[in-house]
């Protein structure tokens, strides 16, 4: 481990560039973001077709120690003191075909241990951590995709080099169309203050709707069509992207007719006093055979399947499973900007592809350090709070164990040993420093009631170091 994260260290230190930012959005003069130092020519020509080429490095390491628990479940998280740990690089390639059309290629490898197995949580502590899978660094492709933009009418807009773009000039009115393999939530709820685990919040909760459950495999990623239409401060926003073969696998369904996950997201931006800020609705709908809580609950009653994952008994038939969300955001100042998520799904079905959420809210704000004349360092601090359906609750509080929460224990030992509900409620703040050019060193703490939505055990205090860097 020493050697690893000495390894680390020196990846970041050789890193010379800054994080890059969402094209076009003032990133840069907002708060809760890492501010450029300065821009390095990433760009040039091969062949006549312009490229560029940009990378990171993320190493995110977390601790907590022992805490209250009357008892352990089949999916719970440890109540012993634990380390976990991930580490991600990943390469941006992208080219210019034709005046108007990019393709883009990141492959990306990863390593990391997750607290309890990555159970025991609704909202985990690392969004990093859906993508490891043990100390044995994976590579793989992480985006391949063509993006096409049609341009109409209206002014025009800078857009910046940065990953995965090219620097363009387009129209404020224009059709964006993205295909290929890339993750639902580079298209879908953007937001300057959380968004990026690997530079801003780290859980999961602040990545996105805790209860957004998009369609992706075990690390996140899909592949799909989505179409933009930026019209003056509105957008308009459309993806059918592919769901996994089975909950939270891996492996894809390319039976995209019968098997998918649909999002439509319509988003209206602002200015109050010059400062910026933006409103916007998503919902989703998603397609696959999934267990229905109902039916499980049931046979975990009839077949005294106390203990057990039944969801995987009675995954039968095709189900749709829906939801909705608002998700909105202001700058106050250009040092301090507030956002807010609230989501609610359907909550009939088992989870798809993200997290053990039916219903979420997120609450927080992100400045920088102007004031006390650290300008690239960052700050953020939030609230957030998750939820179960009656039917989810049920199923739990029946005995039944789903994929990543149920503290029933086993052998089953009467009522006392299932879960004792409660809304899991989460505090999160962190800090990043410029420790040298273009590199950040952070921390964050997390203090976490009722994991798992069970009120007999915790609360988690969980303390995080991460380094970041880009070139």
């Amino acid at each position: 481990m020493t050697r690893k994260l000495l390894l680390i260290l020196l990846l970041g230190f050789m890193t010379a560039s800054a994080y890059a930012q969402r094209a076009g959005s003032g990133a840069d003069q907002i708060a809760g973001f890492a501010s450029p130092i300065e821009d390095l020519p990433t760009e040039g020509t091969v062949f006549g077709l312009p490229v560029n080429v940009h990378g990171q490095t993320t190493y995110i390491n977390q601790r907590y120690n022992n805490f209250t628990s009357s008892y352990s479940g089949v999916n719970s998280l440890s109540a012993q003191k634990s380390m976990s740990y991930t580490w991600s690089g990943t390469l941006f390639f992208g080219a210019r075909v034709a005046p108007n059309t990019d393709i883009y290629f990141n492959p990306e490898v990863v390593s990391g241990v997750a607290f309890s197995g990555l159970t025991g949580l609704g909202g985990f502590t690392n969004g990093e951590a859906t993508k490891a899978s043990g100390a044995q660094a994976k590579f793989y492709s992480a985006r391949a995709f063509v993006r096409q933009i049609i341009n109409q009418e209206g002014e025009k807009v800078l857009l910046e080099n940065e990953a995965n773009q090219i620097t363009q000039t387009v129209s404020s009115n224009r059709v964006v169309v993205t295909a290929g393999q890339f993750s639902t939530l580079d298209i879908f709820d953007d937001s300057r203050y959380a968004k990026d685990p690997r530079i801003q919040f780290m859980n999961w909760g602040n990545m996105t709707y805790l209860a957004y459950d998009y369609a992706a495999d075990a690390r996140g990623y899909s592949t799909g069509l989505a179409g933009e239409w930026y019209l003056s401060n509105w957008v308009l926003r459309a993806s059918r992207m592919l769901a996994p073969k089975t909950p939270n696998g891996r492996d894809l369904n390319w039976q995209i007719f019968n098997t998918y996950g649909d999002q439509v997201e319509v988003e209206r931006q602002h200015s109050i006093g010059d400062m910026p800020g933006k409103v916007s609705v998503l919902a989703y709908r998603n397609r696959m055979i999934l267990a229905r809580f109902q039916d499980a609950t049931n046979y975990v009653i009839a077949n005294n399947a106390q203990g057990t994952q039944a969801i995987n008994n009675v995954r039968n038939n095709y189900q749709y499973k829906t939801g909705i969300g608002i998700n909105g955001e202001q700058a106050l100042t250009k040092d301090l900007g507030i956002y807010g998520r609230a989501f609610t799904s359907d909550g009939h079905t088992e989870t798809m592809s993200f997290t053990e959420a039916d219903n979420s809210m997120s609450v927080g704000l992100g400045m920088n350090g102007t004031s006390w004349t650290r300008p690239h360092d960052t700050i953020g601090i939030s609230m957030m709070q998750n939820g179960l359906s009656s039917y989810r609750k049920n199923y739990l509080q029946n005995g039944g164990v789903s994929y990543f929460i149920g503290d029933t224990a086993y052998p089953y030992a009467g009522p006392n040993q299932t879960i004792n509900y409660r809304p899991e409620r989460i505090g999160e703040v962190y800090y990043n420093a410029m420790l040298i050019k273009n590199v950040l060193l952070g921390v964050n703490f997390q203090h976490i009631q009722n994991p798992a939505y069970n009120s007999a055990r915790g609360p988690v205090n969980i303390a995080s170091f991460r380094i970041h860097a880009e070139f």
